[in-house]
């Protein structure tokens, strides 16, 4: 009663109260843990800081000089950047690998899907076997998939001109101007669906069994659980591949780079932009100019990949 009539001596009260501390071995034990943290993410750092850090900050660095005959490695600041910017060559072939994006990267996703929906449903025979063969060709070296199929496209000696000869056909020169990024595109689709295809099947086996079982007693056929329970599990895992293949299309380089001894022609050295500095740096011995090449190339895959993910959170979210 006192209490309540005088407040004052609630809060001494309060103020007397002994204040509760952690343990000494309790806060031993954290800190304990917490420098165990550390050294298992040393590994991580060091070799982020040696494989990635440094040479986008050496890359960095380079691109804002310039050897010159007389003086030696200038400081130019951005001159290489304005000069790429302005540079015919590295925008036709960045609008190239842009093109090979938009028309490439959801055909391949598709087929993905569709494979990894195949083997998930159970519907499917000998699906192990469907699982290994289309994974197979992930496991073939870029080079030696760019050869065999470049041979396969060969217009004098490839696999499809002797099937167009003897049944008759005119089929189209697949090295040439108007079908070689299409014919890039069929080789890159057949390398990647089956690594594509592993992660979207192993996001839907993370499905509980639950949801199919209800769905089932619903009423709900094969068509109704992919599109209302696999297609809203799938989507993480769908847009991390999207963001994988994004950064693969304005990296192209291995498919044209082998087929280029095919098709001189029609296959330039700034072909796509990889090519492009590349050729600048070994070939035309312009290190600096490559490297803002490769500087601009980098922040123009970031951009459009943070764009897509950052999209395709909002749609899932319903913004």
């Amino acid at each position: 009663m006192s209490t309540l009539l005088n407040p004052t001596s609630s809060s001494a009260a309060r103020d007397e109260a002994p204040v509760r501390r952690t343990p000494r071995r309790q806060r031993r034990a954290g800190d304990r843990n917490g420098r165990y943290g550390y050294v298992f993410f040393a590994p991580f750092l060091v070799v982020f800081i040696i494989g990635i850090a440094a040479p986008l900050g050496y890359a960095t660095y380079l691109s804002l000089f310039e050897e010159r005959l007389v003086g030696g490695n200038v400081f130019v600041g951005l001159d290489n950047y304005r000069r790429a910017l302005g540079d015919s060559l590295f925008r036709a072939g960045l609008w190239r690998v842009a093109l090979f994006l938009v028309i490439q990267v959801p055909l391949m996703l598709g087929i993905a899907l569709l494979a990894a929906l195949a083997i998930d449903s159970g519907r499917l025979r000998w699906s192990g076997f469907f699982r290994i063969g289309i994974f197979i060709p992930y496991a073939v070296p870029a080079v030696v998939a760019s050869l065999m199929w470049g041979y396969l496209y060969g217009d004098r000696f490839g696999l499809v001109r002797q099937v167009g000869d003897a049944i008759g056909t005119d089929v189209p020169d697949l090295l040439g101007h108007s079908w070689m990024l299409a014919s890039i595109g069929n080789v890159v689709t057949w390398e990647f669906v089956g690594y594509n295809m592993l992660i979207l099947y192993a996001a839907l086996r993370t499905v509980p069994s639950e949801l199919y079982e209800a769905a089932a007693m619903d009423g709900a056929g094969e068509f109704r659980k992919a599109w209302s329970i696999k297609l809203p599990a799938v989507r993480p895992a769908l847009l991390l591949a999207t963001v994988f293949s994004i950064i693969g299309s304005f990296q192209l380089f291995n498919e044209p780079n082998i087929m280029q001894s095919l098709a001189p022609q029609v296959i330039t050295t700034s072909y796509t932009p990889n090519m492009y500095a590349y050729n600048l740096a070994f070939n035309g011995q312009e290190y600096n100019y490559s490297a803002a090449v490769a500087v601009v190339l980098g922040l123009v895959t970031v951009v459009v990949a943070y764009a897509v993910q950052v999209r395709s959170i909002r749609k899932g979210q319903g913004l």
